[in-house]
């Protein structure tokens, strides 16, 4: 079944899948990406940076997001993709190890045109033990019936 900007309303809630983040992911995707060292060089991490060890890039942890967003809610809408992003945030640094799931609220649906309207929605990303890591708020194009 494929979602249409009519099936959503204000306060729908919906979850993803969980995706675990490795060393070796978080230092390919900072040295093709975002090559600070605290994401790529673990002793420098550890004895020189303030987070104690690698962190992942925060684009990463955006685009792992996006990632758990399609698996979990986009594939099965009529997305005809987004017009931004809005209050994008990096709350907390995501380690090695760190099992990332995510939780989408349905803020706003408005018509635009007769074949289309905006649903703006927040995604908060969670680590394994409930803490808030990233959150934003998309402002996706979505079909009409």
């Amino acid at each position: 079944m494929t979602l249409t900007l009519e099936e959503f309303s204000p306060g729908d809630s919906f979850t993803g899948g969980t995706y675990e983040m490795t060393e070796e992911e978080i230092r390919s995707f900072a040295e093709a990406y975002d090559p600070q060292p605290f994401h790529t060089d673990p002793e420098f991490a550890r004895e020189e940076s303030i987070y104690g060890g690698v962190i992942a890039s925060g684009w990463h942890t955006a685009a792992v997001t996006m990632r758990l967003l399609v698996d979990s809610l986009l594939s099965e809408t009529a997305s005809l993709g987004a017009k931004g992003v809005d209050e994008l945030r990096f709350h907390q640094p995501v380690r090695p190890g760190d099992v990332l799931s995510i939780e989408t609220e349905v803020l706003s649906v408005e018509p635009e045109t007769e074949d289309r309207g905006l649903v703006r929605a927040r995604t908060e990303t969670r680590d394994g033990s409930g803490e808030l890591v990233f959150s934003m708020v998309g402002l996706v194009m979505v079909a009409r019936t």
